[in-house]
C-alpha cells in the first residue's frame, strides 16, 4: 500500500490510497496509462480516432445530472461520506440561480444534488444495508482504492480504480466487489446493460490488477451490487459466467493490441482505412411491404 502521492504524477506500480478521483482520471502516469473504460474506447462501436480525441480534450467531457448521481450514489453508499455533495436550493434546474448553483458546485470538484436526489441516495444506502449479501461484501474494507500496474504481455501500464477493497480474510480467496445503479436490477436487464457497456471487460481487467500487484490469487472473483435507482431501490448481486469473461478478457488483450500499435505507430485510425461494404438491417425489407398496392 502507498500513500497519496504529493506530486500529480505516479510513477511506480502500486496499490495508492486516498488518490482523488479527478486525479486518477486525468491519468497521472508519466506517458500515459490504460484504464478498462478507456480501452473500451479503442474497441467497436468506437475506435482509436475517438479515444485519442477523447485523451487529449478533457476539459470537453461532458457532465450530465446520471454522472452527479451516479458518483453521489458512490460516495455516500459506499463510503458514507456527504462532504463532496452541495445540496441545490431548488426543485430543478429551470432556473437560472439553480443552473449557477450547479456550476459553481462542479467547478469547484463537488457533485451538485437536488433535494430529491439526495433524498434518493440516503435511501438507496439503506436499502444495501438491508441486503445480507451486498452488506456482507461492503461490511469491512475501503473504497476507491487506485491501482497502478505493467501489463506483462504488452509492457503497457495499466491502472484500475476499485470501488471496494475487502480486508482480506485469512484462507478465503479476494472477492473485489463493483457497485452499479441502474435503471433495473433484473437479472436479464443488466446482462444486456453488461454487455452493452463492456461490464465484462471491466471484470476480467480489475481481477487483472489484484493479481497482477499480488493482492488476490488466480481464484479470485468478481461481483456486480447492482441497484435500482427507484423505491423500494432492488439489489441484485451478479456474478458473470465463465464465457463472460472469456469474452471481456479476449477484448482486453485486443484493446491492448490495438494501443500498443498505435503507440508505436502514432496513427490513431477511425472505424476502417478501407472501402466498407455494409448491408441494411434485416428488418429493411419491411418498407417494402409497408407501401400500398393500389
Amino acid at each position: 500500500m502507498t500513500a497519496a502521492p504529493d506530486t500529480l504524477t505516479i510513477t511506480k506500480p502500486g496499490v495508492y490510497d486516498d488518490i482523488p478521483a479527478d486525479l486518477y482520471h486525468s491519468d497521472p502516469v508519466p506517458g500515459g496509462s490504460l484504464s478498462s473504460s478507456e480501452a473500451r474506447r479503442l474497441l467497436p462501436p468506437s475506435c482509436p480516432a475517438l479515444f485519442r480525441h477523447y485523451k487529449d480534450n478533457p476539459s470537453a467531457r461532458e457532465t450530465t445530472k446520471a454522472l452527479d448521481f451516479g458518483s453521489a450514489a458512490h460516495s455516500i453508499v459506499l463510503e458514507g461520506d456527504e462532504s463532496a455533495i452541495v445540496e441545490i436550493d431548488a426543485e430543478n434546474y429551470k432556473t437560472k440561480a439553480a443552473q449557477a448553483q450547479r456550476d459553481a458546485a462542479r467547478l469547484a470538484g463537488r457533485v451538485p444534488l437536488l433535494p430529491h436526489e439526495l433524498a434518493t441516495v440516503r435511501a438507496m444506502a439503506k436499502a444495501i444495508k438491508a441486503n445480507p449479501i451486498a452488506a456482507k461484501l461492503l461490511e469491512a474494507g475501503q473504497a476507491e482504492r487506485s491501482l497502478f500496474w505493467a501489463d506483462p504481455e504488452t509492457g503497457i501500464r495499466r491502472r484500475a480504480r476499485l470501488d471496494w477493497s475487502r480486508d482480506p480474510i485469512g484462507g478465503r480467496r479476494v472477492i473485489v466487489p463493483d457497485y452499479k445503479t441502474a435503471v433495473s436490477a433484473e437479472p436479464r436487464k443488466f446482462s444486456r446493460a453488461a454487455h452493452d457497456h463492456g461490464y465484462h471487460c471491466q471484470a476480467d481487467w480489475y481481477l487483472d490488477a489484484v493479481q497482477a500487484l499480488d493482492l488476490a490469487g488466480p481464484d479470485a472473483a468478481f461481483l456486480f451490487i447492482v441497484q435500482e435507482k427507484t423505491a423500494p431501490y432492488v439489489v441484485t448481486v451478479c456474478e458473470l459466467d465463465a464465457d463472460a469473461m472469456a469474452l471481456g478478457r479476449a477484448l482486453n488483450r485486443a484493446a491492448l493490441d490495438i494501443y500498443r500499435r498505435c503507440v508505436e505507430t502514432g496513427r490513431w485510425p477511425g472505424y476502417s482505412d478501407d472501402i466498407v461494404h455494409i448491408s441494411l438491417p434485416p428488418w429493411a425489407a419491411n418498407d417494402l411491404e409497408a407501401i400500398p398496392n393500389d
